[in-house]
């Protein structure tokens, strides 16, 4: 029987370099397990990206940056997996557009199996040797690099099947969440006024834009300890709180007229009583469960409904510690933005987070489907304003 726990198993401390990179390897393609050949390659809008090209694209990536620089005269598994593999890294060259992902019937599942065996077998071959300090730290950004994937292929797979008219479960076997008891009172925290050091000091592995540890001022603030409620979401939906223009920022009340936005994503109303899809197929909207798959606009919007805000990055840190966290990715309302001193890498390494800094909000924390042990507090995740299919909730503060 297939569980999320297992899907989310920790590493153990103990773990060497190459134990760890056939344990995430695995996890890629355990959390495929479930999936009929047909699913590997629907891509229902752009955002989503075919669980086919998941895992092309993270063998791809240990393939180009460590196999192909690395190890003298190593021979591609196939020189045209470049153009249909690469993302977005320009300094390696030309690639297939994201929105063509899901047309790609070729490669075969097969063959990107097959794909992923060379190079697991050559990257293997590799960690029996001694590594240098830096060809180590490609490999760790490779395997991080994998488990944000794994985190995406759960949220694309969703998207995928949660868009099927049949809404069929992701696994019939996988086991359900436990009922919730009831949401504790959502209390406050106080947070003094002061100075507090923000980033990663860089003593652990930490991806490049958590880095450029600073102080910030914060004034006194007070911040919720838990996520909001689905239950008390449906309070704002209740309310008219999607229809009431005074809540909304300008582009958001725009993005909900124009797609007519009534709850969040994968919330149904069927004969006056809510569901909404889950990765068991559908079921009723558990009223105790933080409110999931909701946009930065929507977040905003709930917020002043409440009289309240939403808490910057710089603060939700500062509080971390303090804070029942992990279940939900949360909206911030900072700007994702580079830290003091930001400096891009040499080469393509150096799109890896930089070239995204515009446009984009920072969320913060991590949610049930983030593989345990990937996130920490000086972790900054990002999306744009209007995006949903993430696992992303609601904390407020004032």
């Amino acid at each position: 029987m297939t569980t999320i726990k297992e899907l989310r198993k920790p590493h153990t401390k103990k773990m060497s370099l190459a134990g760890r990179y056939k344990d995430i390897r695995g996890r890629s393609e355990l959390i495929c397990k479930p999936l009929q050949t047909e699913d590997y390659v629907v891509q229902p809008i752009v955002d989503v990206s075919p669980p086919k090209w998941h895992l092309g694209h993270t063998t791809w990536f240990f393939e180009t940056f460590i196999l192909s620089t690395n190890i003298l005269g190593y021979t591609e598994f196939d020189p045209a997996y470049s153009f249909v593999f690469n993302s977005y890294y320009e300094t390696v060259g030309a690639r297939v557009i994201r929105t063509d992902r899901g047309n790609l019937s070729r490669p075969t599942v097969v063959d990107v199996y097959r794909y992923r065996a060379y190079v697991d077998n050559v990257m293997c071959e590799l960690l029996e040797k001694e590594l240098t300090s830096e060809i180590e730290a490609l490999i760790l950004l490779g395997l991080n690099h994998e488990e944000q994937h794994q985190e995406l292929l759960m949220t694309d797979i969703k998207y995928m099947l949660g868009h099927n008219p049949l809404f069929p479960a992701y696994n019939n076997k996988i086991t359900k969440r436990k009922a919730t008891k009831g949401a504790a009172a959502n209390g406050m925290v106080a947070i003094d006024e002061g100075i507090y050091e923000i980033g990663s000091a860089g003593n652990a592995f930490c991806f490049d834009n958590e880095l450029g540890r600073h102080k910030v001022y914060l004034t006194g603030f007070s911040i919720a300890t838990r996520l909001v409620t689905n239950e008390e979401y449906l309070e704002f939906i209740n309310a008219g709180g999607y229809a009431t223009h005074k809540y909304w920022h300008s582009e958001g009340l725009d993005w909900v007229k124009a797609n007519h936005i009534m709850a969040p994503l994968y919330w149904y109303l069927i004969d006056g009583v809510w569901h909404n899809y889950t990765l068991q197929g559908l079921q009723l909207v558990d009223m105790n469960a933080p409110v999931c798959h909701v946009s930065f606009y929507e977040a905003a919007a709930y917020a002043e409904w409440k009289g309240m805000r939403l808490p910057t990055e710089f603060e939700w840190e500062a509080a971390a510690v303090r804070l029942n966290k992990g279940s939900r990715w949360e909206w911030t309302n900072s700007a994702y933005l580079p830290y003091p001193g930001y400096k891009k890498a040499d080469g393509a390494i150096g799109e890896y987070n930089g070239k995204f800094m515009v446009n984009q909000m920072t969320l913060r924390g991590a949610s049930e489907v983030t593989p345990a042990g990937h996130s920490r507090d000086t972790y900054r995740n990002f999306f744009h304003p209007h995006l949903r299919w993430q696992y992303t909730g609601i904390r407020l503060a004032q």
